[in-house]
């Protein structure tokens, strides 16, 4: 065999029960570097992948990497330096990759970064949607998974990665909150998430980006509500002039005036945040309230972040042009945008009404208030 080459093999055996021959479903690699001959497992059951564990080992004594360290490295070692590029990153979603790798160290606990294959990502991938899982979530481990080994491969960790290939997915969802919906929302609430609520499903601010705000973030003075540059997901700073929707601006000047009652009853200042439970501590997490009260309102299933599609197709309906409605709900891209912003039946009904009325208008545009 010659210098540095080498071949991959799935080795015979004799089947006691029938005496035929046959082939194991696991391919074995045989190489030679420097004279010396090795043989051992690839722990691949295809092809492709058993040659990319062949090509790694060929690989490792031409870059000076020590076979022992690639041996050595884990998924654990792999956790780890994804942690490490998220904090010099200054990455906002460390909770959701913390998430995605608490989910592989599961399925991959104890496994050699070198065997984690394109089956093995698969076979992860099909347990997880097995077990409930939406193909969006799988797809964000996998491609934490993906971003993991990549890591490896610049820290000499690793040679060649597998081929992560993610999942098809279709789940947009559809469905919008119609004003009288919102209203029965509202009503079943908990009265300390109601200003929550209003104001998510007017501005279509994210839920993290709204329980971030504190008091110095609204000026109720001026009509203003703002997040300030690198508080957003795509980097940049934002507005939302509360004057123009009475009913937000009722509804948080509401809450200033609780906020004072408050600090009267209690003689101690509330929370800088500006939502906060009745005894004045900044809201965490509200899912079980959010889910029973969007149940007695005849609306299951229903998620927050749905606010943010709906208030979309608010401003467009209210006549605000997409390009400042991107701007209020802070979408960067227009395809994301336009995916929110669905048009249904009630909008084109209402759209092509007006061409019975057509006629020149004043080129005056004013922001139409919306309706609660």
């Amino acid at each position: 065999m010659p210098r540095g080459q080498g071949r991959v093999f799935r080795p015979e055996y004799t089947d006691k029960r029938t005496g035929k021959s046959k082939q194991q479903k696991i391919f074995w690699a045989d190489y030679s570097i420097d004279g010396q001959r090795v043989r051992e497992s690839t722990h691949a059951t295809t092809k492709r992948e058993a040659l990319r564990f062949l090509h790694q080992r060929l690989a490792e004594r031409g870059r000076g990497i020590r076979r022992r360290d690639v041996e050595r490295t884990t998924l654990n070692d792999l956790a780890e330096l994804i942690r490490a590029d998220y904090t010099k990153n200054g990455r906002r979603s460390v909770d959701r990759m913390e998430r995605s790798v608490r989910r592989l160290q599961t399925f991959f606990d104890g496994w050699k970064a070198i065997h984690i294959t394109t089956d093995a990502a698969d076979r992860y991938a099909s347990m997880r949607l097995k077990n409930g899982a939406a193909a969006a979530t799988v797809n964000r481990e996998l491609a934490c998974l993906r971003r993991m080994l990549n890591l490896a491969v610049r820290a000499g960790m690793l040679i060649d990665p597998p081929r992560i290939e993610l999942l098809e997915e279709n789940n947009v969802r559809t469905g919008f909150v119609e004003p009288n919906e919102m209203a029965r929302i509202v009503e079943e609430l908990p009265e300390h998430l109601k200003p929550l609520a209003i104001t998510g499903y007017v501005t279509g601010w994210r839920v993290g980006e709204l329980l971030s705000r504190s008091w110095k973030h609204v000026d109720l003075k001026d009509g203003w509500m703002r997040l300030d540059p690198g508080e957003t997901k795509n980097r940049e700073g934002r507005q939302f002039p509360l004057g123009v929707v009475p009913w937000l601006a009722e509804t948080l000047d509401s809450q200033a005036k609780v906020k004072q009652l408050l600090e009267r009853r209690t003689g101690s200042i509330v929370e800088p945040l500006f939502f906060y439970y009745g005894n004045g501590r900044p809201i965490k997490s509200f899912y079980g309230s959010w889910r029973s009260a969007v149940d007695r309102a005849g609306l299951p299933g229903l998620i927050f972040h749905d606010f943010r599609r709906s208030a979309a197709r608010n401003l467009i309906r209210a006549g605000i042009s997409e390009t400042v409605a991107m701007k209020l709900t802070g979408h960067k891209t227009r395809s994301v945008f336009d995916r929110y912003a669905i048009v249904d039946e009630k909008m084109l009904e209402e759209q092509a009404a007006k061409l019975a009325g057509l006629r020149p208008t004043s080129t005056d545009r004013k922001v139409v208030p919306l309706s609660a």
